[in-house]
């Protein structure tokens, strides 16, 4: 008897848009997840921060076309307070707007600054085991001299929250090298509940910031506080850095590009030909066009000066050097 196919798990999208270069690349990302994922059956959530008193300007997207070019590409603007991060934490919006997305429904989170390259239905997800990219440099944290080192770091922050620290670690990399630590970009994360994930995440988040053990005495959590707390949860719910098989997400389905000067210089051609097919598209060219870094980059040439700054079969191997380089030559924009 021939075996029935399995259908791959439905699941929803979560990315954050707000006023500001946020606005311009939630409608990126979800033009490039029209034009390559069209057989995505999920619902696709912008997560909006409200006004309140942890603002001190208005977050909300303030273009209503792109509201509405948005909403035309099937996105669902979802509003949500800010009552931990704000202003003083912007990058905390991942967190809270967790909250927000429909309970008990299998989320993927991804950072605005994502291209969806193919289909995102292939992807194997595993909902029940969390994971998260490892597309990520070690910079956190900063060991100091006659300071604590990664382990007691680390371990200090699993003991705060009753975790097992040894089987965490990857043994196959060797004792006090970052890599042995688990340790994730906040480019893009999952979980079969949004709201379960993000009530955990906001309670290690919150304890870190607010009461953080001594070994962290010498250590900036501006910016890295999400990525400080996100290993501690992954591994909370059983995930870890095998969850997801290499080579899908940060790889043949997305790319997590954070900034275009960034994608020009280092990512390869088909990258590079997705991003300006998403882009070409009159309803979706006349807005990008209204924020100056895409205007410039895209449509006006830049990024290809960029490129050819670069042999991207051989980068520089620290991506502050592939800045520098950009920067010298007078293309940075962010």
């Amino acid at each position: 008897m021939a075996s029935k196919s399995v259908e791959p798990p439905r699941f929803n999208i979560l990315i954050v848009g707000q006023s500001g270069r946020l606005q311009y690349e939630a409608l990126l990302f979800a033009a490039s997840l029209r034009a390559r994922s069209p057989g995505f059956s999920g619902r696709l959530f912008v997560a909006e921060p409200q006004p309140g008193p942890l603002w001190d300007r208005d977050p909300r997207i303030a273009s209503e076309e792109i509201r509405e070019t948005l909403t035309e590409l099937g996105a669902e603007i979802l509003p949500f307070p800010s009552r931990a991060f704000g202003q003083s934490y912007p990058y905390g919006n991942k967190i809270e707007a967790l909250a927000a997305v429909p309970e008990a429904e299998p989320f993927v989170f991804f950072d605005t600054d994502t291209l969806v390259l193919d289909d995102l239905t292939e992807v194997p997800f595993d909902f029940d085991r969390p994971g998260a990219s490892r597309k990520v440099e070690g910079t956190w944290p900063k060991l100091e001299l006659y300071g604590p080192g990664y382990a007691q770091i680390w371990k200090s922050l699993y003991d705060m929250f009753g975790l097992d620290f040894e089987s965490s670690l990857d043994r196959a990399q060797p004792d006090e090298y970052w890599r042995r630590y688990l340790y994730f970009n906040a480019g893009f994360f999952y979980y079969r509940c949004p709201r379960e994930f993000g009530a955990r995440f906001l309670d290690y988040a919150t304890a870190i910031r607010d009461t953080p053990p001594p070994e962290l005495a010498c250590q900036s959590l501006d910016p890295w506080l999400d990525q400080v707390a996100l290993p501690l949860v992954i591994h909370s719910f059983g995930g870890g850095r095998d969850a997801l098989p290499p080579g899908w997400l940060d790889g043949k389905t997305t790319c997590h590009y954070r900034l275009l000067p960034l994608l020009y210089a280092r990512e390869n051609d088909e990258v590079v030909a997705a991003l300006e097919e998403t882009a070409a598209p009159n309803r979706i060219k006349k807005l990008l066009k209204q924020y100056e870094p895409f205007k410039r980059m895209i449509y006006q040439g830049r990024g290809q000066k960029v490129r050819a700054l670069f042999d991207q079969d051989d980068l520089p191997r620290k991506e502050q050097a592939i800045r520098n380089r950009i920067k010298r030559n007078g293309f940075w924009m962010r």
